[in-house]
């Protein structure tokens, strides 16, 4: 775990100083770490993934110990996402902080590394309030991610690690983009979920695609996804639109 004062000096990520929509139920702040072991090609946070953020982007550990601090008693929670906030090693020093004063915590990861998620889930000092998991296409389109059969066995290891804790506490998310998610994605993705999970969709936004071809592809109508939502939820009652 990093340590000292050259690692609260550290540009870690970026800040969002208050949100309401991030952590269910919660007001919160958001820290984005920097760093990704994926190369999605719809990811529009291609700064976190390349760790190329503009300084008056960026914030240092120290700016956000001084944050949730000065926050203590008004905001209620931090989330911390990324990149992958699994692979940075300033997670488990957030969390600790945070806990330290009050707050509640919620974890988004792309499910890629499950031992580190079993880890954290399972230590008494820093396992997180909520977990959020991207699940970002079907097993055979890993490839569009620039991933393989083992990333894909990761990700099952991560969906059976989650579906241990009780539903209040986890969630799965999927981004509609047409080249990746269809109905048939669907149905095997589904087929992994605990039939009591909450299971998010939202919208693909073209326009800053890490790969710019992604950038023409034309979204979902909001038909087209009424459509897909409404398939899932012939398999996952709790899936829904956000």
């Amino acid at each position: 775990m990093p340590d000292g004062t050259d690692s609260l000096n550290k540009t870690v990520g970026t800040l969002i100083k208050t949100t309401l929509v991030d952590f269910p139920g919660r007001v919160s702040c958001s820290v984005f770490l920097t760093g990704c072991n994926l190369r999605c090609p719809y990811c529009y946070n291609k700064d976190l993934v390349f760790n190329t953020l503009q300084k008056n982007d960026s914030v240092t550990l120290q700016e956000i110990f001084n944050h949730i601090e000065k926050r203590k008693g008004i905001l209620q929670g931090l989330v911390i996402s990324g990149g992958e906030a699994l692979l940075n090693p300033y997670t488990p020093v957030l969390i600790k902080k945070a806990k330290s004063l009050g707050y509640k915590i919620k974890l988004d990861t792309n499910g890629s590394l499950p031992e580190k998620l079993s880890e954290l889930i399972n230590s008494k000092d820093l396992s997180p309030d909520y977990v959020a998991m991207d699940i970002k296409c079907s097993k055979e389109k890993i490839s569009l991610l620039h991933g393989n059969n083992f990333l894909w066995e990761n990700i099952c290891k991560s969906i059976k690690i989650l579906s241990t804790l009780p539903k209040e506490k986890r969630e799965w998310r999927t981004v509609l983009v047409p080249p990746i998610i269809a109905k048939e994605d669907i149905k095997t993705i589904a087929q992994l979920l605990p039939k009591d999970a909450s299971w998010f969709f939202s919208s693909f936004a073209p326009g800053s695609c890490l790969e710019k071809s992604y950038n023409s592809v034309l979204p979902y109508t909001n038909a087209q996804e009424e459509e897909i939502i409404s398939f899932a939820k012939t398999f996952i009652k709790g899936a829904s639109k956000r």
